[in-house]
């Protein structure tokens, strides 16, 4: 076996297929958000502009969350010493949880070193904990809960995505007394459209099914005190198991779960992505409690950050650009080919130092290939136009559909 030549057939084949990642080489600079340094290969720079983080409200650089990270350092040191229970559960840990709790009226909360272990390991240990569990869940649903449902071994249904219709219909076929979890998203990232959530709790309680709701690219942003979309639309307390991450809107790192003590300390006891993985630094949590209190306190920004995608969107529509209809403040433009979207994004960087990911399969189906822009509340109108004017430059010159499907 050459082994060499396997992986390198392997990275080839996505080289030939145009979805090839490649990592931007980032600096940034503390207080100049969104504004960042590119590094080339060849190690010359360029100051750019960030189109894509997923941090929605710039809280990465907040002196609030700073100073309180740069105070753990001080108190505490660098890592955690162990696993969170060998060593590895400080005080700021503990108030993490209780802030977390708060946030989504729940019991308690349980961090996770990442929104997709917290996904993965809680969805899967589910199985074990209810046996016989049957799990419906929306075809769209992040990879990351799609590993915990096929890890978890059990059965498992998909709907169609937000289809409400197609979910009842599944749960009408499935045994009466059988264990039941509808897993679905709150915002979907890639799209930006928004779950009935209102729907999916009446079709829980008809069939007397739990409810697990990923809220990553919510929480910190809808609400009035940032705990997600369903405190927006009035149905947190209506959801069983909120998931939600540290790393987009609060800006610096981690995931995690908030619900009813028993079902959290089940998930504590027999999760093996919690158990047996060193827990997030004090200097994170201590960031990243800042960060929730932070925001629980400030609406303002959330309505800043809603307007700016808003006007995004309608800067885009007026120039004739190909913006797919969002309802939240993801900002998808359509491209529909890998090759012209890397191709667009490599010429936004080079030539007007715009920096926006190219979104291709398998995130989206092939076909559906798209621009991904985030703009947060520190993105200027002058920037918008900037990004307008050489969006448009770049699709008269790709030869790229517009809105109503004619190329330009």
């Amino acid at each position: 076996m050459d082994y060499k030549a396997a992986f390198r057939t392997a990275v080839e084949q996505v080289r030939s297929e145009g979805r090839y990642r490649v990592f931007a080489d980032l600096k940034r600079h503390r207080g100049a958000f969104p504004r960042a340094t590119w590094t080339r290969d060849d190690g010359s720079s360029k100051d750019i502009i960030v189109w894509c983080s997923n941090d929605y409200l710039g809280q990465g650089q907040n002196p609030v969350v700073l100073d309180a990270m740069h105070a753990a350092i001080d108190a505490n040191g660098s890592g955690s010493g162990g696993t969170r229970n060998i060593s590895g559960t400080t005080h700021h840990h503990v108030e993490l949880e209780r802030e977390l709790a708060d946030l989504h009226g729940k019991d308690a909360a349980l961090l996770f070193t990442s929104g997709y272990v917290a996904n993965e390991a809680t969805l899967s240990i589910l199985y074990k904990v209810l046996p016989g569990l049957i799990v419906f869940s929306d075809e769209l649903n992040h990879a990351s809960m799609i590993a915990g449902i096929r890890n978890g071994g059990g059965a498992r249904h998909i709907f169609r995505h937000n289809d409400l219709e197609h979910l009842e219909s599944l749960l009408i076929d499935a045994p009466a007394d059988a264990p039941k979890l509808i897993a679905f998203e709150s915002v979907y990232s890639m799209d930006g459209d928004i779950a009935d959530l209102a729907g999916t709790v009446a079709l829980a309680k008809k069939y007397n099914a739990i409810t697990y709701l990923d809220e990553v690219h919510a929480v910190g942003l809808y609400g009035q005190r940032g705990a997600g979309v369903a405190e927006r639309d009035g149905v947190m307390n209506d959801i069983d198991i909120i998931e939600g991450t540290l790393g987009k809107a609060f800006g610096v790192m981690g995931g995690y779960i908030a619900g009813d003590i028993e079902m959290v300390d089940a998930i504590r006891s027999f999760a093996s992505g919690f158990i047996f993985t060193t827990s997030l630094p004090p200097a994170l949590t201590a960031g990243a409690a800042a960060s929730v209190r932070w925001l629980k306190q400030h609406p303002e920004v959330r309505d800043i950050h809603q307007e700016r995608a808003e006007t995004l969107k309608q800067m885009f529509r007026d120039a004739g650009l190909p913006v797919m209809p969002s309802v939240s403040h993801i900002v998808p433009v359509m491209v529909g080919d890998p090759v012209h979207c890397k191709m667009v994004s490599d010429m936004l960087l080079e030539d007007h130092g715009i920096y926006v990911q190219p979104i291709n399969y398998p995130t989206v189906p092939r076909g559906t290939e798209r621009l991904r822009f985030t703009p947060t509340p520190f993105h200027t109108d002058e920037m918008m136009r900037d990004l307008v004017r050489a969006m448009e430059k770049l699709w008269a010159h790709c030869n790229i559909a517009r809105l109503g499907g004619v190329a330009a």
